[in-house]
Formats: C-alpha cells, structure tokens, sequence
C-alpha cells in the first residue's frame, strides 16, 4: 500500500523505534527491498535521489515501477515513495505530480530565512496532493549525487524556528553524520540530538546511516530519532555479491549478473529492520 510517512512515522515515535529508508537504484533493488519488509511486515520509506530518478529515467517512472511492483508482488506493507534531497521546488512538484508520496525539500544550503521560505512553498502544495515533506537544517556531510559537502552542525533555535514556521512534517537536522563512506569515527552529537527532539515534537531524521554502529543506531532512535536513511551499505553488499559472482561464473545474462546481489541486499535490510525495530510494526 503507497502511502505518505506521516502515520508511519509518528506510529514510531510514539513506539520509539524507526522507519528505514532504503534508497533504490533499479528494478531488482526495489523488488528485493519490498519484498524483505514484506517478508517481515515492517513499513518502509523509498528513498530516490535526484541523480537516481534522472537515471531510472525520471519521476514518472519510478513511481510506475514502484506502483506496479506493490500491486504485482502482492504488497500489503506500508510503503512510502519519498524523494531523498529534492534540491528545489520544482524537483519538488514534479515528484508530487507523478506520484511520490513524500518529498525532501533540502534548502539547507542558503540561509535559514530563505530555506523556511522554500520549505512553505513546498508544503502548500504537498497538502493539495496528501504528501508528507521532510527538510533539513544544518548540512549532512560526505557525498550526495556526486556532490561533497562538509558537515554543518544545526543549531537548536534554527531548528525550533523551522518547525514552527512550516509545520513541517518531519526534521532532518545536521548532527554529524555523513553521507558514503565515514572517514574515522562519526561524531553524533546525542546531547543536542535530544534537545532539538525535545523542542520541536516531529519525529526526527538521520542521514547517512551507513557505516554507523548499530550501539549508534540505537542510541540515535532512544534520542528522537524515528527515520535512519540506507543507501551506500546495499551498494557495497550488492557490488561484492555481484563481483564474487562474475568471478565465479561466466555469463552475460544480465539477469542472472544484477540478481546476483539481491541476497546480499536482503540480509542488509533484515538486519537494519531488527536493529531499527520496526518488524512487526505494519
């Protein structure tokens, strides 16, 4: 079932667990992933990024796929298609008009006073199509669509303004995670983690859940955090799975070469699932 994350993601707060999202990159990373929540009943956040969406060949086939895949595959979990870090209104729209059912608005890069301004212009339409908005204060580090960008703490009166203001539906505020690969050991700041949970009263937002330790993880969701976003860790389980294959095997069935990684995708996602501890939680 397609829904927005609303409901999804205040259930977890109230229950202090989260939601995954797991961005996809293909046919096989969205059937795999739909179909391990299902196995285990956990709702579940389709994360697309710009990048992605442009080259799965745009919006509206991605929530083509994603609709039919839920209606072919028998899929009775909660799903939310969400565009991961729409870096404009017109990202934006375009998304909501084909079908997504949730949107990041991630004007985090201007001033604070600009990003509230945009981040309203997206939540006036997002309510005419029933669509939940995330946006982000601060600045998640590392690589986003080939973008480097270093961290950016946010600060809890920005934080507290921007939900005041927009009524936003959830928060990703920047509190040292990074997108990719960690260089050294990730320094989460849990102290203002708490503070900013305990002002602004949405469900919070963690980027760059890869590479992060699952005691980390845990710690995230007892301090607010309610929706962990994964995309590097099934791109190096399924990179591994498939090189291990190739080696191993020789054939130029693409089927066989792409779906040579779905196990490994899989067992990732079981296992973020248990961690997040949100089995069960449809």
């Amino acid at each position: 079932m397609l829904v927005n994350a609303i409901e999804m993601l205040n259930k977890a707060k109230k229950g202090n667990y989260a939601v995954p999202q797991f961005n996809i990159n293909n046919l096989e990373w969205t059937k795999a992933i739909l179909e391990e929540c299902e196995d285990n009943d956990s709702p579940v956040i389709l994360g697309v990024s710009e990048g992605a969406t442009k080259y799965m060949g745009g919006y509206n086939t991605v929530a083509s796929l994603v609709k039919g895949l839920i209606k072919d595959l028998n899929i009775n979990v909660s799903v939310c298609l969400h565009l991961d870090h729409g870096k404009s209104f017109d990202s934006c729209k375009k998304a909501m008009e084909s079908g997504f059912t949730s949107v990041m608005i991630d004007a985090s890069m201007y001033e604070l006073d600009e990003n509230i301004k945009i981040v309203k212009e997206v939540i006036n339409l997002a309510k005419q199509k029933n669509v939940s908005v995330e946006a982000e204060v601060g600045h998640v580090g590392g690589i986003e669509d080939s973008e480097e960008v270093d961290v950016l703490y946010a600060e809890i009166s920005d934080c507290k303004k921007l939900v005041i203001e927009t009524n936003v539906n959830f928060l990703a505020p920047a509190l040292g995670s990074v997108h990719g690969e960690y260089k050294g050991e990730p320094k989460i700041n849990f102290e203002r983690m708490n503070e900013i949970n305990k002002i602004v009263g949405i469900p919070l937002v963690l980027h760059g859940g890869t590479g992060l330790s699952d005691e980390i993880i845990k710690n995230s969701i007892e301090n607010g955090i309610n929706k962990i976003n994964f995309n590097t860790e099934l791109q190096m389980a399924w990179s591994q799975a498939v090189r291990m294959f190739i080696e191993n095997y020789s054939t130029y069935d693409p089927r066989k070469i792409i779906s040579s990684g779905v196990i490994a995708i899989k067992n990732v996602v079981r296992h973020k699932i248990n961690l997040l501890g949100c089995a069960n939680k449809n």
